[in-house]
């Protein structure tokens, strides 16, 4: 498999890690799931993510997980794996693994102990020496690691830590981050080299920050459809079509943004689909109650109407 570069494109969306009912990893499921997101058109698939429950994983079953995907895609779609850890040698293990299993490259999120610009950069460089010349994502998403990376700061990495190909922006929103980051990498100043922007955020601002440059997605959500129409849309010139796509997602894609449910949400529909077996968040992890499922189905009943109306 070709390893990621400054180029890459399109959506990778971050995979769920199936589990059977009592929590123990369900393989089968990682199969069916990995042809139901290859079918769906994204470009890549991202594992390990927070959302994909990677800190409720052993090391053994981590490895297990990227070995089950990689052997199932067999080379088809590239694969970035999450190796964000407390310290750099744990994560210089599990990424010397991943990619002698074949993934094209590897993120991660800066520690809660990043508190000054000075700090970021150096934890990246350290980060890009540990990896040596592996490639690797930054994740920039100040909602869950309390870290804030200004523009500036990205710059200086990027251009100073050559194995950081890609930016996975989950500022909230963060748009002007986007704008000021591709001023810095596309205008005749040209002060940062340009790499790729993939944008997270559940897919929640996806057109906006297409029209500021990104680059597509990397995130999950239930209707990757929704991701593809997006960025296939902004591709081909048409930003009304991309925009009539999110909009027709749009309310179950907020739903599943809540903060406790919202992954099991996006199980539920992922299971209702015939995409993974159980719906299960491994412990501890929230279950939809009753009232939940019956916001879902109605929020899906009107997204099947709204598709029909636009022809999608």
């Amino acid at each position: 498999m070709a390893r990621l570069t400054e180029d890459a494109k399109g959506v990778y969306v971050i995979a769920v890690t199936p589990f059977t009912d009592d929590g123990a990893l369900d393989l089968a499921s990682i199969d069916t799931m990995v042809d139901f997101y290859e079918g769906a058109g994204v470009t890549g698939l991202t594992v390990l993510g927070q959302l994909g429950e990677a800190p409720k994983l052993t090391a053994e079953e981590s490895r297990t997980v990227v070995e089950r995907v990689l052997k199932r895609l067999d080379g088809r779609l590239p694969v970035v794996v999450g190796v964000s850890a407390p310290g750099l040698a744990p994560m210089s293990e599990l990424a010397e693994a991943v990619m002698g299993q074949g993934a094209a490259g590897v993120m991660v999120a800066p520690p809660w102990t990043v508190k000054t610009d000075d700090q970021a950069f150096a934890f990246y460089q350290s980060v890009g020496e540990a990896l040596g010349d592996t490639p690797f994502v930054l994740q920039d998403y100040p909602l869950t690691t309390n870290v804030t990376i200004a523009p500036k700061v990205i710059e200086r990495i990027v251009n100073e830590v050559p194995n950081c190909v890609m930016l996975k922006h989950e500022d909230w929103p963060g748009l002007s981050k986007i704008s000021a980051l591709r001023a810095a990498s596309d205008s005749d100043r040209g002060a940062m080299r340009r790499i790729s922007i993939l944008c997270g955020n559940g897919g929640l601002f996806l057109p906006e920050e297409m029209g500021r440059g990104a680059d597509g997605a990397m995130t999950g959500f239930c209707y990757p459809e929704m991701m593809v129409g997006v960025v296939e849309a902004y591709a081909a010139g048409n930003p009304d079509r991309a925009h009539a796509i999110f909009d027709a997602y749009l309310p179950l894609a907020r739903y599943e943004q809540q903060q406790g449910i919202g992954l099991a949400s996006r199980k539920y529909v992922l299971a209702k689909r015939g995409v993974i077996k159980s719906a299960t968040l491994r412990k501890p992890g929230a279950k939809l109650s009753a009232l939940d499922i019956a916001d879902v189905e109605r929020l899906l009943a009107r997204q099947t109407i709204r598709l029909k109306e636009i022809g999608a």
